[in-house]
């Protein structure tokens, strides 16, 4: 950063500016944590879920806990990421002894997840999930 007559140079207003961006977006991320649940109705009724989110840098862990279609489970999320208000992560559905692929993208805003979820190629859907505060 240079000060030329009291001014800062636009090379280090850039520099400051980026920097402050890369502190907001890692902030973002770390703080996405914890559990988050969410109810929404689908072709196959309502389904429950509690997705408990693990953020290390742009990596996301963890795992979804669902009611649907009258049961219960757990599943691994996979492929997870996030970068700065973008998630996204799949879940893998075993259904009729087939494997499907369930794809989540969200769009984080404070303690609220607006997400879609694409149901391999047979649905999509969109929710909110929201922080569980505890």
């Amino acid at each position: 950063m240079k000060i030329r007559n009291g001014l800062l140079s636009l090379t280090g207003t850039a520099s400051l500016a980026s920097l402050t961006l890369i502190f907001v977006l890692s902030v973002l991320a770390a703080d996405l944590s914890g559990k988050w649940k969410t109810e929404f109705d689908t072709q196959v009724g309502v389904q429950k879920y509690t997705f408990t989110f693990k953020v290390e840098g742009e990596k996301l862990t963890g795992k979804a806990s669902f009611e649907r279609m009258d049961q219960k489970g757990e599943a691994e999320l996979l492929e997870g990421k996030v970068s700065g208000t973008e998630i996204s992560f799949v879940e893998k559905l075993s259904f009729d002894g087939n494997d499907i692929r369930i794809e989540y993208k969200g769009k984080i805003n404070g303690d609220e997840i607006s997400f879609t979820r694409k149901v391999g190629d047979f649905a999509t859907e969109q929710f909110v999930a929201k922080r569980v505060k505890e």
